[in-house]
């Protein structure tokens, strides 16, 4: 086995499962992006409002408000405090997971051809020239099996789950360099 890039020398980059959660973030349409507008507030809120999943994702999230309070928020009449904000962003953000999950997999699944990849090695640029390793960017397939549980953790949160698999496809797929891969500058792919 290849050893693991880990930073020691100055390398920088991020877990696999941490890059491919970022990409899958942008591809859902940005889910992690701030409320702090008040149309955006009121646009989160309806879409929590609207169903019970919504309410169910409010509740995991910390939010535990009378109705009225709630009635206040939706109509404009009552702000929520900056705690309540960030709860709601939480909702938000795990109720889109959850709703885009079961479109991202069916997408990088591919009818059971799954998803090419690009994996980006870290950046060496602050490491020492006689430390630095010859990285290239590397292309893999991802199986739809795959994709599969790498959604599931990450419409869960789980991204030590994230980071596991990834470490399972880069040695399954890279061959004896895979450690030098765990730790990516990012991985692209388009659904």
């Amino acid at each position: 086995m290849a050893g693991k890039i880990t930073g020691a020398y100055g390398a920088k980059g991020k877990p696999g499962g941490e890059a491919i959660a970022e990409r899958l973030t942008e591809l859902a349409g940005g889910i992690k992006s701030s409320a702090a507008s008040e149309r955006g507030l009121e646009a989160r809120l309806k879409y929590l409002t609207n169903s019970p999943a919504g309410y169910q994702a409010m509740e995991r999230a910390g939010i535990s408000v009378t109705p009225r309070t709630l009635i206040a928020w939706l109509a404009g009449d009552r702000d929520p405090n900056k705690a309540n904000r960030g709860r709601i962003d939480a909702a938000y953000a795990d109720m889109r997971r959850r709703n885009v999950a079961k479109s991202l997999k069916k997408r990088l699944g591919n009818n059971g051809r799954g998803t090419r990849v690009e994996v980006h090695p870290v950046n060496q640029g602050g490491v020492t020239p006689s430390r630095q390793r010859a990285l290239d960017v590397r292309k893999v397939n991802i199986r739809p099996n795959q994709w599969d549980r790498l959604v599931d953790q990450w419409s869960a949160g789980d991204a030590d789950g994230m980071n596991a698999e990834w470490e399972d496809i880069a040695e399954d797929t890279l061959g004896s360099e895979w450690g030098a891969y765990t730790s990516v500058a990012a991985i692209g792919f388009g659904a």
